[in-house]
């Protein structure tokens, strides 16, 4: 049987390719979320009532933007809503 020996500079290499393709799967997962929401999805989402997500647009604490009879919300501004109230 065969030894290999595994240097510092061996594992150093291993490191940074598993940080890159971990980084490179996060970026796939960002870029397949949808960008713009319906109410509905959004409701699901946050899991709350429509008159919580009306509540939401009238205060402007969540910022929409109307397409004919539809409201779409932009999945950044859910994100950064969140993290204000976290």
């Amino acid at each position: 049987m065969e030894a290999n020996i595994i240097t510092k500079v061996d594992l150093q290499e291993f490191k940074t390719e598993l940080l890159e393709d971990i980084k490179n799967l996060f970026n796939i997962k960002i870029s397949e979320q949808k960008l713009w929401l319906r109410s509905s999805e959004v409701k699901e989402l946050l899991k709350i009532s429509t008159g919580t997500l009306q509540n939401l647009r009238v205060s402007g604490t969540l910022s929409y933007t109307r397409v004919g009879g539809t409201l779409y919300y932009n999945y950044k501004d859910i994100e950064k809503m969140l993290n204000k109230k976290g």
